[in-house]
């Protein structure tokens, strides 16, 4: 499991000075655990982040306190996209959960690879229930059985570890392949007629503007 050690924060604590410092201020809640306002090293988080993502157990050591959570939501700058706010959400080991993880494409497709057609990934992600302990960091999805634009993968072929059920219906497309289609450029007619008239017309215009010469 990973681990990651925090410590409670004082809430007059200014936030910015913490960020400014490498920390970045969290909060934990859930199981009968009153909301708790931590602090954690950034570095440290975004390696834990990176590995277990949004769907695998976490430990928090708070204090000498340990606290199994999940990483529940994440706050991360609009400009950077570094992290600023962490909420974790207590758990019990010992109990089922349900989660949605997301889905990783592997393999090559032969339909994609010969330009026969495009990969559609109907699903980024898919709902499962398990164990804390059991809950993966994502799902791997092969999509080399995608030979022609009638082929399909379902969420029966995905192959899901030990002790991991889907609550999704096993006859859901997660991949397919649409046929790949040329852009067609559409020509359109030029009118000869028109443009000579319109020239005709301007050279017209033209003569009316010039002055008359007056003879004295």
């Amino acid at each position: 499991m990973f681990t990651i050690t925090a410590k409670k924060r004082d809430e007059k604590v200014n936030l910015e000075i913490l960020r400014k410092g490498g920390e970045i201020p969290a909060v934990f809640y859930g199981m009968g655990n009153p909301t708790t306002p931590i602090t954690l090293s950034k570095v440290e988080f975004k390696k834990v982040w990176h590995k277990a993502g949004e769907s695998s157990a976490v430990e928090i050591v708070v204090d000498g306190k340990k606290v199994d959570v999940l990483i529940h939501e994440v706050q991360t700058h609009p400009v950077n996209d570094e992290p600023i706010h962490v909420d974790f959400l207590a758990i019990d080991m010992n109990k089922k959960i349900t989660v949605s993880v997301p889905l990783e494409f592997v393999g090559v497709s032969p339909a994609v690879k010969s330009g026969t057609g495009n990969l559609v990934k109907v699903m980024h992600e898919i709902e499962i229930e398990a164990l804390p302990k059991d809950l993966p960091h994502n799902l791997e999805v092969d999509i080399s059985s995608l030979v022609d634009t009638s082929s399909q993968v379902t969420v029966a072929q995905i192959k899901l570890p030990a002790g991991v059920v889907t609550t999704a219906n096993a006859t859901d497309v997660v991949a397919s392949i649409i046929e790949q289609k040329e852009e067609v450029v559409e020509e359109v007619p030029v009118d000869l007629s028109a443009i000579e008239v319109e020239k005709k017309g301007k050279k017209e215009e033209e003569g009316e503007a010039q002055p008359t010469e007056t003879k004295e």
